[in-house]
């Protein structure tokens, strides 16, 4: 079986904490593995764990790779990344003197964006044809002492939610590629959704935001309607602010147990971040691929960010 935990810590060890599952060849040929292989990869990401390729099965030509890395995001650099929307085919992340750039950019961020997909689908078959492609991004600020607002510091431990894109229950899968030839991108993590989440829901009043009885009326005539809604469902209010209590609060930040991990260049990383609690402390030069994975292509639905928070509160969370 070419998957080996390689936790290396006790608290990576311990329960309630992600561990770090290396994976040395990401298609091993028939027969070499045992039936069910690929539930079982989803199965360790749904639980909280990083999966990680030490050679990165995504393949970025060098001519592209130089562009990357030569660029230099100077008055822009208060944007932590550059985004690639798919549905859009547009660079987002630059201001006017850069968009020259876009059309360059456009094209490498749509190849990467390109080449994840195509391997997810054939990596983590019980998601094919069912996951929703989400942003790419470009990351070539160095995350060591980055100056950001609290909320949008990456070196703060948390849970991921997206304000503006609400997933309505769906999963944040991230794919991550370092293609910086000399750095390792180093991160830390702590107790995932599933340990923590309960506790700080309960002790930040988060479940409060679904226990409306008018508000259920109103997401149910707007479901039966087919009519939008402006407001977030609840479960995306609720990890929104499970995301923004985890980064105020100085003390857990300070005092919670943690395990570093190093992605060394050329490697590829696969988490859930809604369910990994994480923070970014070192690195540049980093590509990423979001995809939103919904409920039924799940192997553990049960144990989802979504399906905790709705036995907490004892109704539907999302509309």
């Amino acid at each position: 079986m070419p998957v080996a935990d390689s936790t290396t810590t006790a608290q990576g060890d311990a329960a309630g904490f992600s561990r770090l599952i290396t994976v040395d060849d990401p298609f091993p040929p028939a027969g070499t593995v045992a039936s069910g292989y690929e539930r079982q990869l989803c199965a360790l990401l749904e639980a909280g764990n990083i999966l990680f390729l030490p050679r990165s099965p995504i393949a970025i030509p060098a001519e592209d790779k130089e562009l990357l890395l030569g660029r230099k995001q100077t008055s822009s650099a208060y944007h932590k990344n550059i985004a690639y929307r798919p549905a859009e085919d547009r660079v987002t992340g630059l201001d006017a003197s850069e968009q020259k750039e876009a059309l360059e950019l456009r094209r490498l961020l749509s190849d990467y964006s390109r080449r994840a997909s195509e391997f997810l689908d054939r990596f983590l078959t019980p998601y094919a044809g069912k996951w929703k492609l989400d942003y790419a991004s470009f990351r070539p600020i160095e995350e060591k002492g980055r100056p950001a607002r609290l909320h949008a510091r990456n070196d703060l431990l948390h849970f991921d939610s997206f304000p503006t894109r609400p997933t309505n229950g769906a999963r944040i899968l991230r794919l991550f590629t370092n293609i910086n030839p000399a750095q390792n991108r180093v991160w830390v993590t702590s107790q995932t959704f599933e340990a923590f989440g309960p506790r700080l829901a309960r002790s930040a009043k988060l479940l409060e935001v679904g226990s409306n009885p008018m508000l259920r009326v109103v997401r149910s005539a707007s479901r039966a309607l087919r009519l939008p809604l402006k407001q977030r469902p609840p479960y995306d209010e609720i990890m929104h602010r499970c995301h923004n209590a985890m980064k105020e609060d100085a003390g857990f930040q300070a005092n919670a147990q943690k395990n570093q991990w190093e992605f060394p260049p050329d490697s590829t990383w696969m988490v859930f971040t809604d369910c990994v609690s994480h923070s970014v402390l070192e690195g540049q030069y980093a590509l990423e691929q979001t995809f939103l994975i919904p409920q039924n292509a799940l192997v553990r639905a049960e144990v989802s960010p979504l399906a905790i928070l709705e036995r907490l509160a004892g109704n539907r969370l999302t509309v």
